[in-house]
């Protein structure tokens, strides 16, 4: 993302201290010299379908939302992962970008432009939009993006004054959630335009447990892990998680999705890295 490495490229030049990030914009390997020193609690981390304010009906699950929406729904998002893993759900539907900013998104919704939006959770709750959430999309159905509900900030590594500063906010939970889904898509050689989902909860005080996915960009095939472990194992776990990947066939079916990218096929389009 180029505003992301101009902040940076910021940073490197001690033009500013510190870059407050969304964490999924961030790229999977930081710069050299750039660590993350702090991360804010996560906000809630799903991705969300927004319906038009029209909308008669609130679903209450997959079911009720498939039935509402019917065989062949337009359906706003160009998130790479999002649409490959809900063509599963949606096999008929009309996936497209929708562009501007969250007000721009829901007028054009409201205004017909299609049928749904998903749209992340956080930004949705974080811009005073909470109400617009007509059902939160479980992990289950489909993995949010690495990092997704997660505020990071960026500082110069070895910064001790700045990374002194910050120690106050850091949230260690959080931050070893944050740290085992980076650690997954640096493993599976990531970056912004590849169909992976990660999401990593706190088991107890102690441990968590990384769900991760892999989609084929048409839904056809799905690779999925679960690792589960202390948090002071987080990029182990994100590793041991990244190789059950591997082995359930994800190297081929991101090999595929660089193809069909490079290509120029339908699917390329603005997707999530590591918005709403």
């Amino acid at each position: 993302r180029l505003f992301v490495k101009e902040i940076e490229d910021a940073l490197l030049r001690q033009g500013i201290d510190l870059a407050v990030h969304s964490s999924k914009d961030m790229p999977a390997i930081l710069p050299a010299g750039l660590t993350i020193a702090a991360v804010l609690p996560r906000e809630d981390p799903l991705d969300a379908i927004v319906l038009p304010r029209t909308a008669a009906v609130q679903p209450r699950t997959i079911d009720e939302l498939v039935a509402h929406l019917g065989q062949s729904p337009s359906i706003g998002t160009g998130s790479v992962r999002r649409i490959a893993q809900l063509t599963r759900l949606f096999p008929g539907a009309r996936f497209s970008p929708i562009r501007g900013n969250l007000d721009t998104r829901l007028r054009k919704l409201d205004e017909g432009a299609h049928d749904a939006l998903v749209l992340a959770a956080a930004g949705l709750r974080r811009l005073g939009f909470a109400s617009r959430i007509s059902f939160p999309v479980p992990a289950t159905a489909c993995v949010p993006a690495p990092g997704q509900g997660i505020v990071a900030v960026e500082i110069r590594d070895g910064d001790a004054r700045v990374q002194h500063a910050l120690e106050p906010i850091n949230d260690g939970g959080a931050a070893a959630a944050l740290t085992a889904e980076r650690a997954l898509v640096e493993a599976l050689g990531g970056g912004c335009q590849t169909p992976i989902g990660a999401l990593a909860t706190p088991l107890d005080a102690d441990a968590l447990e990384l769900v991760a996915v892999v989609a084929a960009l048409d839904g056809s095939r799905v690779a999925r892990a679960r690792a589960s472990g202390s948090r002071l194992r987080a990029a182990n776990i994100g590793a041991e998680a990244a190789g059950q990947l591997m082995q359930d066939g994800a190297r081929e079916i991101l090999a595929e999705a660089r193809r069909t990218q490079t290509a120029g096929g339908r699917l390329t389009a603005v997707v999530d890295g590591l918005r709403p």
